[in-house]
C-alpha cells in the first residue's frame, strides 16, 4: 500500500473524470490520498472531494503564491476550519521567492499564522518552500521555539541544509517526482540521509509527473514512480519502502484512519 501525502485533486478534476483517477491509484495500491487546500475560497471544493471519496482526506491552507489576496495575518480562520474531520493537516503554506507572486512580507505574515493554527489544532503543518531556504528554516526555527508543532517538507527541492534543519526539528521531509528526475542528484542524496521513520513520498499532482511521465498531467497512481525510484537510491525492497512511508504518513497525519479502520 502508498500514499499520496500531496495531491490537487480539485485541480485534476478541472480536466480529467475524478473517479477514473482515483480508480486508477486504487488499482495501482495508492489506499490514501490527501487533497490541498491551497485558497481558502476555493475550499469548499477541496472539502467536497474530500467527503466524496473514502480515504481522500484534505488539509486547509493558503499557498504562498496567494498570500497577497488572501494570506491569513490570524489562525483563526484556519483552526475553524480545520475543525472539518476530513481536514488532516494545515496548510500548504510557506515561502516561494522564484516567482514571487505575492509580497514577500504577506507570505511570511501568513506563513506565520499556519505554523500557530498548526500548533493549536494539533495537526501536521504542510510547507512549501522554494528559493527560500535560508528564510523558511528561520521561521521554521522561530515558531518551534514558541511551542513545538508538527510538520512535513513537501516535494523537497531545496538544499541540504534546509533539510538538516527541519530533521532538527523533528520534521518529516516528503519526496516527489523531482527524484526522478535525471539531474536530481541533490534531491536523491537527500533522500539518502532522511531517517527511515521521517520519509514521505507525494506526486503533487497535477504538476511534477515522474519519469517515465514527465512531461504529462501527474495524478496519484504515479506515486508508485516515485517509489520505485527511491528504492533504488536507497537499495530497498519495495514492500520496505511502502511499509515505511506508510506508518509515517499515519504517524504524522493521525487525524486520517487506515483504510481498514476507515469502514
Amino acid at each position: 500500500m502508498l500514499v499520496d501525502s500531496h495531491c490537487h485533486l480539485d485541480m485534476i478534476a478541472e480536466h480529467q473524470d475524478l473517479d477514473e483517477v482515483v480508480g486508477r491509484a486504487r488499482r495501482a495500491g495508492v489506499q490514501t490520498m490527501v487533497t490541498i487546500s491551497t485558497t481558502l475560497s476555493g475550499w469548499d471544493r477541496v472539502k467536497e472531494i474530500a467527503e466524496n471519496y473514502e480515504n481522500v482526506w484534505c488539509s486547509v491552507g493558503v499557498h504562498p503564491h496567494e498570500a497577497g489576496p488572501e494570506g491569513q495575518s490570524a489562525p483563526d480562520k484556519l483552526i475553524e476550519l480545520a475543525q472539518h474531520p476530513r481536514v488532516v493537516a494545515i496548510g500548504e503554506s510557506g515561502l516561494d521567492y522564484h516567482y514571487d507572486n505575492s509580497p514577500r512580507q504577506a507570505q511570511a505574515e501568513s506563513f506565520r499564522a499556519h505554523i500557530v493554527a498548526a500548533r493549536a489544532t494539533g495537526l501536521p503543518l504542510i510547507v512549501h518552500t522554494r528559493e527560500a531556504d535560508e528564510d523558511t528554516a528561520l521561521i521554521l526555527r522561530e515558531g518551534y521555539e514558541q511551542g513545538p508543532f508538527s510538520c512535513v517538507m513537501h516535494c523537497f527541492s531545496s538544499g541540504m541544509g534546509l533539510a538538516e534543519a527541519a530533521l532538527d526539528l523533528g520534521f518529516y521531509i516528503s519526496m516527489s517526482g523531482i527524484a526522478t528526475f535525471k539531474k536530481a542528484e541533490e534531491i536523491r542524496d537527500v533522500a539518502k540521509m532522511v531517517p527511515a521513520d521521517k520519509l514521505l513520498v507525494e506526486t503533487d499532482a497535477p504538476y511534477l509527473a515522474p519519469v517515465p511521465r514527465r512531461g504529462k498531467p501527474n495524478e496519484p497512481s504515479y506515486v508508485s514512480y516515485t517509489a520505485d525510484s527511491l528504492c533504488e537510491t536507497l537499495g530497498l525492497e519495495r514492500a520496505e519502502l511502502e511499509r515505511r512511508t506508510t506508518d509515517n504518513f499515519f504517524r504524522l497525519f493521525s487525524r486520517a484512519a487506515r483504510p481498514a479502520e476507515a469502514a
